[in-house]
């Protein structure tokens, strides 16, 4: 039986809510509510058959896999954030990677995270990094890191640094997801590493998305910024986020991102270069600030709300190919306080439609990241850190 999921004033409402009570609203705020659910309903409604989804486990047995993504030849790369473990899976077989992991610092939330696969991979054998690194002194940054798999699959080497700098504290809030866009531009998401003043700190590479070059690692030359006098401000795209957790590009080229909320508001965000998203966390780390400061001039509201409480959303792609009914053109995003996957659809201008939650991606815990197959199959990582976390391959089925 399948089961529709409305959201009714940014909250995913299943007959098994999360616990939590909401905050007092106000009339005003109840109208707009009761017209969101209207036009869910109305959309979802409207929608053709949402199939079947048949859920593999693909690898098991792991702790924390941050990324997984496909490379060629029926080859998956996967990152472990905590063991800084980087491994190759291919016809059954599971191998380590030899590489430098002393070059990685792992500490909270912070250590090996994000992949990427340069689209020339068949000649490059090229690959990006974005993870944790011990600097000179005793300190640690976040950094992306270009290297290259051996034909064997057995050893990565160092290509290039392309970023240094984004910051990290404890390891909280590190952000680092990677997109190489269809323009060939490398976007990174960064966390604001718990320090209120790097959102809209445009010398800070903190609480941004960047776009460079993912050849050479110089800012890229259209981003809005890039004739500013400080080398930092010339790679940011947009600013004001909390962590960013998600990256996605959808058909039309519209770039979107997904980044946790506090005790509220995770959100999904339409990116628009030079882009104030509002999130202002001052005096101090004052978590009880709106993710979106609308008291900002200019600050670009989410095109889609958690609510209260949060799912902890985190990785993010969207949906393509027929084989998948109502599926096609939605974002799906893991969650992993929620979890659970998220399937929201948006409309061609970016207005939020409505969800759907398929059962078939209840039952696995903690979800990290959402990636694409070449064959339009979905693969999902878990975070349990129980030494039985997974690699997924979700695929429609009827």
């Amino acid at each position: 039986m399948r089961r529709l999921v409305l959201v009714v004033s940014g909250l995913v409402c299943l007959t098994t809510a999360f616990s939590g009570s909401l905050p007092a609203q106000s009339a005003e705020d109840n109208r707009a509510a009761s017209d969101r659910n209207a036009r869910d309903s109305a959309a979802l409604a409207s929608a053709s058959t949402f199939p079947g989804l048949r859920v593999t486990r693909i690898v098991g047995g792991r702790n924390l896999p941050w990324d997984a993504q496909y490379t060629s030849g029926g080859r998956l790369l996967i990152t472990e954030r905590q063991s800084k473990r980087l491994l190759t899976f291919r016809a059954g077989k599971l191998r380590r990677v030899a590489f430098p992991s002393s070059s990685v610092w792992a500490s909270g939330e912070t250590g090996l995270m994000s992949l990427e696969i340069d689209p020339r991979w068949r000649t490059n054998r090229r690959f990006y990094t974005c993870h944790g690194s011990p600097t000179a002194g005793g300190g640690h940054d976040v950094r992306v890191v270009a290297w290259r798999l051996n034909a064997a699959a057995t050893a990565a080497t160092r290509s290039r640094t392309l970023l240094t700098g984004i910051p990290a504290t404890s390891g909280r809030h590190g952000g680092c997801r990677l997109l190489i866009a269809s323009n060939g531009a490398l976007l990174v998401g960064t966390g604001d590493a718990a320090i209120g003043t790097n959102p809209q700190n445009l010398t800070s590479l903190g609480g941004k998305t960047l776009r460079l070059n993912r050849m050479t690692g110089k800012p890229w030359p259209t981003n809005p910024f890039i004739s500013s006098s400080n080398a930092r401000t010339r790679y940011v795209l947009t600013f004001g986020h909390r962590n960013v957790q998600g990256l996605a590009q959808r058909a039309d080229g519209s770039l979107w991102s997904v980044e946790h909320g506090t005790s509220r508001d995770d959100e999904v965000n339409r990116l628009v270069g030079g882009g104030n998203y509002g999130w202002n966390p001052v005096p101090g780390y004052d978590e009880s600030t709106p993710m979106t400061d609308t008291d900002i001039a200019g600050a670009l509201v989410a095109k889609w709300s958690s609510g209260s409480p949060t799912i902890a959303t985190s990785g993010a792609a969207w949906v393509r190919g027929k084989t998948w009914g109502a599926y096609e053109n939605t974002l799906a995003v893991a969650a992993l306080k929620g979890e659970r996957v998220v399937f929201m659809s948006f409309d061609s201008a970016g207005t939020f439609l409505g969800t759907h939650t398929p059962t078939a991606l209840t039952k696995y815990g903690r979800l990290r990241s959402v990636s694409t197959l070449p064959s339009g199959q979905l693969m999902v990582t878990t975070a349990n850190a129980d030494g039985r976390d997974s690699v997924l391959r979700v695929q429609p089925i009827g």
